[in-house]
């Protein structure tokens, strides 16, 4: 048995590799450069952590979702392999650590975010490391072509110059023809080589229908139609009144978006993943680590602004590969309000440069200064600074991210961590100087390991339950002993944060490049185009869809609402054919009355034959004759 089978079993349990996985497990395994293309829920993760596993050094993974990297980190840990995170939320101290233990250390999996990569510090310990593996998560984000470019992922191609012989895996869920080009120029592949499973869902339906009352329309179809549902919304209003409105019809339903506390989306989706809640009414944040099978209907009560985030969205039904339904539902109030979100979401560059000023003033941070700190915001007092609306700000602030000029984080959970700063004989010296403190050193040492080397997630609740205080207590003593640099300790947030990359400038020497203003805005503005034809072109919903992921001459599925449509159209032109003949056959014997020609074809729709007889007889195909009776002309 290969080894990779050996490792998928011993650390995941799973006998056997999902569709597609095991080609791009073993390109990776033979070193060649590969950009894999699955679906969403199709396993991504396992196609570079097997491979990794399989050969020697640290296995380098550039993500943008802060989140997924937090758990897929977790995950690892869990299983016993040893995995560590970079990304902009994380102190300087706790980087530094991190970086030295995958350069001295056993380190299996380093995750970093794009933005770090253009850290001198991340620079000069990376050169150190040896890599087993590159890969890239979300590849998409490296072409100015795709949905979510990031500047940043830019410079993965310079570790490729400093990494010539360590392959490269890119992955994304789907990609346009012109991205696939893009992703592998990018990255400089030493050969193109694209493995994908395809993006056609022979189980799952897609559906399109105007309707003027959305909402109703939408009760209305899961009533007709059972099993767990997810509702994609364009905003966390919009969520909280669809799932009310659900909840007064009598159908169970929880709401998910980022500006809930992050335990209150954890709870909402618990309990839609457990069936206690049919029904979450969700903001597009709401995809991130969604493995949950039996989903029967994606429902979009709004209308994507691009097929990719509707083609990821919509194919959360129906993972289980039995029938599931996709239905988007739309009207011309779509479009306006698209519109409108295009002017917020590219703000001018005098607005850009306003709120960038404000950021400086509501931190109070001086010109030069906050390189590489982090700072929590106020959205409100911003907004008031700048005398702008918060989605102007959040604009403003994912422009100035996408230019590596900050980072903006608009709410990711981060748990509280903790990690010794004195080594054993250091802390053992602490503690003869300072007894009172030993009963709670000890227990933190017996409840969290690791805490020498690196930093632990831990929950102050259990410390406090353990010693039988407070939390509030816990977190005292715990900032007590970080004054008295013996640990270093961050507590749990999840509110919104910036990080600042480069110096607080002037706000007149602020640069946003044209890949991510111009270019970013043609390109939105072509993907709303392709999304606007998919609505309303009366062409097989799938078909539509391949071929804008660039699948050559696709069937038609049969089971959209165009192809419905299409297969009645030909059966009543089928069944109009048969009634003709029927009738025909009838009168070419003797005249009859209508009610008799009513029963003799009770095989059809009586109110058919009536009206199909009275076009015959405004035609003059079929006469009267003086008795009243149905006849043919001579």
């Amino acid at each position: 048995m290969a080894i990779q089978h050996d490792i998928l079993k011993k650390y995941w349990g799973y006998d056997s590799f999902r569709p597609a996985q095991e080609e791009v497990v073993q390109a990776a395994i033979d070193g060649i450069d590969t950009l894999a293309m699955l679906p969403t829920g199709g396993g991504k993760s396992l196609c570079f952590q097997v491979p990794a596993l399989c050969r020697q050094g640290v296995c380098l993974v550039v993500s943008p979702l802060l989140a997924l990297m937090n758990d897929q980190v977790q995950s690892l840990r869990k299983r016993g392999l040893t995995a560590h995170a970079v990304n902009s939320s994380m102190s300087y101290r706790e980087i530094d650590r991190v970086l030295d233990n995958a350069v001295y250390g056993t380190v299996h999996f380093l995750y970093v975010s794009p933005e770090r990569l253009q850290n001198e510090l991340f620079q000069a310990r990376v050169r150190k490391m040896k890599l087993s593996l590159i890969a890239i998560d979300e590849a998409h984000c490296i072409s100015q072509w795709g949905y979510d470019f990031r500047p940043d992922y830019m410079r993965i191609g310079e570790l490729r110059e400093l990494f010539p012989d360590v392959p490269v895996l890119a992955l994304t869920a789907s990609a346009t023809p012109k991205v696939v080009e893009d992703i592998q120029d990018k990255l400089k592949f030493r050969k193109n080589h694209v493995l994908s499973s395809g993006f056609a869902r022979a189980n799952l339906s897609y559906n399109v229908l105007y309707h003027e009352d959305k909402d109703t329309k939408i009760a209305e179809i899961l009533e007709k139609m059972p099993g767990s549902a997810i509702v994609y919304c364009a905003s966390r209003l919009r969520t909280h009144a669809m799932a009310d409105f659900l909840w007064k019809r009598g159908i169970v339903s929880g709401v998910y978006h980022a500006g809930l506390t992050h335990e209150q989306r954890r709870e909402s989706f618990n309990r839609w993943m457990k069936g206690e809640v049919r029904v979450v009414c969700a903001t597009n944040a709401f995809g991130m680590g969604i493995d949950k099978p039996d989903v029967r209907l994606v429902l979009h009560a709004d209308v994507p602004t691009q097929p990719e985030a509707y083609f990821q969205e919509a194919g959360r039904a129906g993972r289980d590969g039995h029938a599931a339904h996709a239905v988007l539902l739309w009207n011309e109030s779509d479009v306006q309000r698209r519109v409108k979100n295009h002017e917020i979401k590219f703000p001018t560059k005098d607005k850009i440069r306003t709120v960038y000023r404000a950021l400086g003033s509501h931190l109070q941070l001086a010109i030069g200064a906050g390189k590489d700190e982090i700072f929590p915001i106020d959205f409100a007092e911003l907004g008031k600074l700048s005398d702008s609306k918060p989605a102007e700000v959040v604009a403003v602030l994912q422009l100035l991210t996408l230019s590596g000029i900050l980072y903006f984080d608009e709410g990711s959970y981060s748990p509280s961590r903790i990690m010794l700063l004195l080594d054993k004989s250091g802390l053992y010296s602490f503690q003869v100087a300072h007894p009172e403190w030993e009963r709670f050193i000890g227990s933190l040492l017996r409840m969290y390991g690791g805490l020498f080397d690196q930093f632990v997630v831990i929950r102050e609740s259990e410390i406090a339950t353990q010693l039988k205080i407070s939390f509030s207590e816990v977190t005292t003593k715990l900032d007590q002993l970080a004054s008295l640099g013996v640990v270093d300790y961050e507590r749990q947030t999840d509110k919104p944060r910036i990080t600042f990359l480069l110096p607080r400038m002037r706000e007149e020497d602020l640069r946003i490049p044209k890949e991510v203003y111009e270019a970013r805005k043609q390109g939105d503005e072509e993907r709303w185009h392709a999304m606007e034809n998919y609505l309303r072109r009366d062409i097989c919903r799938s078909v539509q869809l391949l071929r804008y992921f660039g699948e050559d001459f696709p069937k038609p599925c049969g089971t959209c609402d165009v192809c419905r449509n299409e297969e009645r159209i030909k059966r009543t032109s089928l069944s109009m054919q048969q009634l003709e003949e029927e009738l025909f056959r009838l009168l070419l014997s003797t005249p009859i009355t209508l009610e008799v020609a009513i029963k003799k074809l009770s095989q059809f729709d009586s109110e058919k034959v009536i009206d199909f007889i009275r076009r015959k007889l405004d035609a003059q195909e079929v006469l009267m004759d003086g008795a009243g009776r149905l006849c043919l002309p001579k």
